[in-house]
């Protein structure tokens, strides 16, 4: 009205279009528009949606990964999406850029969980735990510039196992790394390598080189980056980049181009400026003890002692590790040669020793050593999802057993009391939801989907308690009485 009053008082064009754009705003405000609000349908940047086929492959890789956790003993914990913004800004100083903040809207800053270690932190000191084995399925959130192709996301899930405690050395370790062999071996990814080293070798190692103390961390992430760059690279960074001494850069370059078996550990252990070093002694001889009871273990082959291997992780204090999948040099992975050296295509999975960070957040500074390890989930679901596309094969989205079906008309309550009868004796079936549908279309529907078994009714049948059981892949039918329907189902779909 007052746009229309405007006009017919000749007002200023600008006056008139201000007006306009208030009464749709209030328009909007109040539902009375009647122009259809336009949305851009799509997933924000670094987020996607997963299609039942999709979430079939998911499932299967989580009752993996879950199974085996159980198998050592771990319990499960959940905790918030989002934290006080303090806590995780508390050890994640290189990282504050990539978190997401929250709007302040209850009078606390909050912001979106980073990853599930810090939150494990937290829930440690404050609910006073010394001890637990636990793992952490849940969904973390770093602002980071996303990859999509390579499962690299802004939204995604991680899949945490930690073991909290005072135990003697190298045994929860070791169990650690056992577990991530055990998974990827599961999981059927392609051949894989654990490269394993400790904070305590490496700062000893840049100590006894001549890296000043300030510069241990900073010197610390261009060594971590050897496994994507040249030592030539590397080193120019140091010293173009650090500040570092060429011929400080040249002393590290001598160890950390260095990588082998227990072999390897019993050479540095000889070394003269390590075997003098306090912290490096001590790192080395647990890598001995822990490389004794992986032997033991049986997973001693798949893992190799590395120099390089740094962890970009400030909270790490002792053992660090990082599965990588691999591509072999020759027909076979001459590994434990230190000449020889794998190509790595991709990081899996990845963890450490965090014996400090409990203690951050404890009012009295108590702490809870720990140990434990991330597997990348979303990398690994990429990776499967390109297998399954490449070989064609055919997923199964639904775990139905049975579908209940019928070649006669007026027999959906018949169906409905046969579908309520599987489902109180807990069997997977389904029904059509038509009342009168065909037989050859009801079949078809299994075959799509992959339901193994049809239970076929009709008005004879019925009164002599039979059900028709058919095999959708090999077509076999057989008859069976009502009261041994449900065993024959269990019978032939246990094992599928």
């Amino acid at each position: 009205m007052a746009e229309v009053q405007l006009k017919a008082g000749n007002a200023p064009e600008d006056q008139i279009a201000n007006e306009g754009a208030k009464l749709k705003e209030s328009e909007a405000q109040i539902g009375t528009s009647d122009v259809k609000p336009q949305f851009v349908l799509k997933t924000p940047k670094g987020a996607r949606d997963y299609n039942p086929k999709q979430m079939a492959i998911r499932e299967k890789v989580f009752n993996i990964i879950t199974g085996s956790f159980k198998r050592h003993g771990a319990e499960t914990i959940d905790t918030p999406v989002f934290e006080l913004k303090e806590t995780l800004m508390g050890n994640m100083v290189k990282t504050q850029n990539l978190i997401y903040d929250l709007k302040d809207q209850g009078g606390e800053l909050l912001s979106l969980r980073y990853d599930l270690t810090v939150p494990f932190a937290r829930y440690l000191a404050m609910n006073k735990i010394s001890s637990i084995k636990r793992y952490h399925i849940a969904k973390v959130y770093r602002r980071d510039n996303p990859a999509m192709t390579r499962g690299r996301y802004r939204e995604f899930y991680q899949c945490d196992f930690d073991i909290a405690g005072q135990y003697d050395a190298m045994i929860p370790d070791a169990e650690c790394l056992k577990i991530i062999h055990e998974v990827l071996s599961e999981l059927k990814l392609g051949d894989f390598l654990i490269k394993v080293n400790d904070r305590r070798i490496l700062d000893g190692m840049f100590e006894v080189c001549g890296v000043p103390a300030d510069k241990f961390r900073t010197v610390c992430s261009s060594v971590d980056k050897m496994d994507k760059m040249a030592w030539e690279e590397v080193k120019s960074e140091m010293v173009a980049e650090k500040g570092l001494a060429p011929e400080t850069a040249d002393k590290i370059g001598e160890y950390v181009q260095r990588h082998g078996n227990s072999e390897l550990i019993d050479k540095l252990l000889q070394d003269d400026k390590l075997s003098q070093n306090k912290l490096a002694l001590e790192g080395l001889n647990d890598m001995k003890q822990l490389f004794i009871y992986l032997k033991i273990f049986g997973v001693e082959e798949k893992i190799m002692f590395d120099l390089s291997l740094a962890r970009g992780l400030d909270y790490y204090t002792g053992v660090i590790y990082e599965a990588v999948l691999v591509q072999k040099p020759g027909d076979e992975l001459t590994r434990q040669n230190e000449s020889s050296e794998p190509i790595s295509v991709g990081s899996v999975a990845g963890g450490g020793r965090y014996d400090d960070l409990v203690g951050m957040f404890d009012p009295k500074g108590r702490k809870v050593p720990c140990v434990g390890f991330s597997i990348g989930i979303e990398r690994i679901f990429s990776i499967m999802e390109q297998k399954v596309e490449a070989s064609e094969e055919k997923v199964r989205t639904t775990e139905t057993q049975v579908f209940v079906a019928t070649a006669q008309k007026q027999l959906l309550e018949e169906r409905m009391k046969l579908l309520a009868e599987l489902w109180e004796a807990g069997i997977k079936a389904e029904i059509t939801y038509k009342k009168n549908p065909k037989l050859l279309n009801q079949l078809q529907h299994c075959e799509d989907a992959g339901i193994p078994l049809v239970a076929i009714i009709g008005n004879r049948k019925l009164k002599e308690g039979i059900v028709k059981l058919r095999d959708v892949s090999t077509r076999e039918e057989i008859n069976v009485t009502r009261d041994n329907l449900i065993e024959e189902i269990e019978k032939r779909t246990s094992q599928s």
